[in-house]
């Protein structure tokens, strides 16, 4: 795309007037203010200084070996060593053609794939999924999706809870008190009930909580009885699990649950503790800080009364079981050997940042030589509109099949009132899409790292920064070439004239970037609000320039500015995994 064109061409001119530069800092965005151009680099800035130039020199020394103008008018420098530049209507023109004859769309794949390994989702056996596993599950899906277009290789992975102390009590409530008709007609409502009383019953009842502990040792032990419904549990929890996902549109390439790692704990709590980076402290084994960070940043420290004081990672309890910590150390040891990923991103809500931190610091002591970048992508909450966590009337966590369900019959009222004339079958399409869509959409249009308010009338309006919103102008966008016919197609040679079709072209131009945006910081609400300007950007086109009464070849360019804009719309709103249909 051009901004690469541009990019590559500076990286070269500063290549020979400053051989020893690094040129992965010199970048060209777009600029801030269209007033000053269309892209600028200020990278000459920080070379500059680096070297104690005079960085208006060095602009000038670097403008002497750039050539641009296959793509842009006269460089402009400007205020202490910018670079602007203006692009060429004619270059435009150009680029989109190439695009609209079937070209990358605005975007190009990455030069040096990666291996991406990202853990999200992440549910618990024999529990519902509920509206906390939205957050990470569209979060992580869509980080999938765009890293892939970008030709990296992305491995999925469902870290499923299918271990621990629960089971205890869930075995014992399945021996005493299952209802094998209500298991064969909710199983996961069956098996919550199943916990819920047994867990109730064992915070009264010590003797109680000791024989749960016990089927938890004889689990553990590989008790044939309790393997078979452990077994059970998992197989009918799955089913669920892939119901949800399936509505969801969400695949994964591994579901490696807890319990996969169990055979590897010892190892590496042996492994820690032969380095030096664990030990034991009252009967325990933590990981302690090594000194090695300052205290600020060190994640084994706290601050407590004015002083800093050990804050340990506990790896192995004092009665010898292991915990999330030794899984999660064992978890990420397997991903890096067995997959050798550049990067390993875990998509989690903000409670577990410290834990995530120490689990990182005690990887890079355990492993110095791994070349992998580790990185928690942490979101905040989702709030009722009272600002208080999102919970049903009864206080009870949401359910996200409930969530789903509400959502498709809420879109489903708004369609029927809409356009009465399509059949039940349609409305009811466009209704899930459309339901479905807007859920996604309220999560990942935030900042990731912010709470947000969920509020159904906000997030099913066709106004403002919403999925329908966006969905509907595709389908408009749609609709010009059902009114268009058959006899009309766009131009496979595209004149910009009039202001507007400049300004949508150049829209269109930034798609690429805003996709390299989001995979660099893993937010998708910069993808929502590009989605969201082009959008504004196509109105104010549309309404200043005719497409279906214009002349002939007019009429076929802005056709095809119009199916350009229909398809970034199309395959945006697809990155964020959310359908379009081609009529509402």
């Amino acid at each position: 795309m051009l901004h690469q064109f541009i990019e590559r061409a500076v990286q070269q001119a500063v290549a020979k007037v400053l051989p020893d530069a690094d040129m992965s800092s010199v970048l060209v965005r777009p600029c801030p203010d269209p007033k000053f151009g269309d892209y600028q680099t200020n990278a000459l800035m920080s070379l500059a200084k680096e070297r104690k130039l005079n960085p208006c020199q060095l602009a000038a020394d670097v403008l002497t070996q750039l050539n641009v103008s296959e793509w842009c008018e006269k460089v402009e420098i400007a205020g202490a060593g910018f670079l602007n530049f203006r692009l060429k209507v004619s270059a435009l023109e150009q680029t989109l053609a190439a695009v609209a004859r079937g070209g990358h769309l605005f975007f190009e794949k990455a030069a040096e794939p990666r291996t991406i390994v990202i853990d999200f989702s992440s549910p618990n056996v024999a529990k519902p999924m509920h509206v906390g596993h939205i957050r990470s599950t569209v979060l992580g899906d869509c980080l999938a999706r765009t890293l892939r277009l970008l030709g990296h290789r992305v491995v999925t992975d469902n870290h499923i809870g299918d271990w621990g102390t629960q089971f205890g009590k869930l075995l014992l409530g399945w021996k005493g008190q299952l209802d094998r008709a209500a298991l064969a007609a909710d199983p996961i409502g069956e098996m919550e009930r199943l916990y819920k009383s047994t867990n109730a019953a064992c915070e009264t009842d010590a003797d109680l909580l000791e024989r749960a502990r016990q089927e938890l040792v004889k689990l553990q032990n590989g008790d044939a009885e309790n393997l078979v419904i452990w077994r059970e549990m998992i197989e009918l929890s799955q089913h669920q699990f892939d119901t949800l996902y399936g509505r969801l549109g969400v695949e994964f390439d591994f579901t490696l649950g807890e319990s996969f790692y169990n055979p590897r704990l010892k190892q590496v709590v042996a492994e820690l503790r032969e380095r030096g980076i664990a030990r034991e402290s009252e009967g325990a084994i933590c990981v302690f800080s090594d000194g090695s960070l300052p205290p600020k940043e060190d994640p084994f420290l706290k601050q407590q009364d004015g002083q800093w004081t050990p804050n340990p990672c506990l790896i192995q309890k004092s009665d010898g079981a292991a915990n999330y910590a030794t899984t999660d150390l064992a978890t990420l040891a397997y991903r890096f050997e067995t997959w050798q990923p550049a990067e390993i991103v875990y998509v989690t809500d903000g409670r577990q940042q410290l834990h995530f931190r120490q689990l990182f610091a005690i990887f890079r002591r355990w492993h110095p030589d791994a070349k992998v970048k580790l990185s928690h992508v942490w979101f905040g909450s989702i709030l009722g509109e009272n600002n208080t966590p999102f919970k049903t009337r009864s206080g009870e966590t949401v359910k996200l099949a409930e969530l789903l369900d509400e959502a498709e019959s809420r879109a489903l009222a708004i369609v029927s009132e809409k356009n009465p004339n399509l059949s039940e079958t349609e409305r009811r399409e466009i209704a899930r899409v459309i339901g479905l869509g807007a859920i996604k959409y309220a999560d990942l249009s935030p900042n990731r790292q912010s709470d947000y308010v969920f509020s159904w009338d906000k997030m099913l309006s066709f106004a403002g920064n919403t999925a329908p919103y966006l969905q509907y102008a595709y389908a408009r966008i749609r609709s010009i070439f059902r009114k268009a016919g058959a006899g009309m197609s766009p131009a496979a040679e595209i004149r910009l004239i009039a202001t507007e079709e400049i300004t949508l072209a150049k829209k269109l131009l930034h798609f690429g970037l805003v996709l390299e945006a989001v995979t660099e910081d893993y937010r998708p609400n910069y993808l929502c609000n590009y989605l969201y300007e082009l959008a504004g950007v196509f109105t104010g086109f549309y309404e200043a320039c005719p497409v279906l009464k214009a002349a002939d070849a007019e009429r076929a360019s802005r056709l095809a500015l119009c199916d350009l804009t229909s398809r970034v719309l199309q395959q945006g709103l697809a990155l964020l995994g959310i359908e379009t249909v081609e009529q509402m």
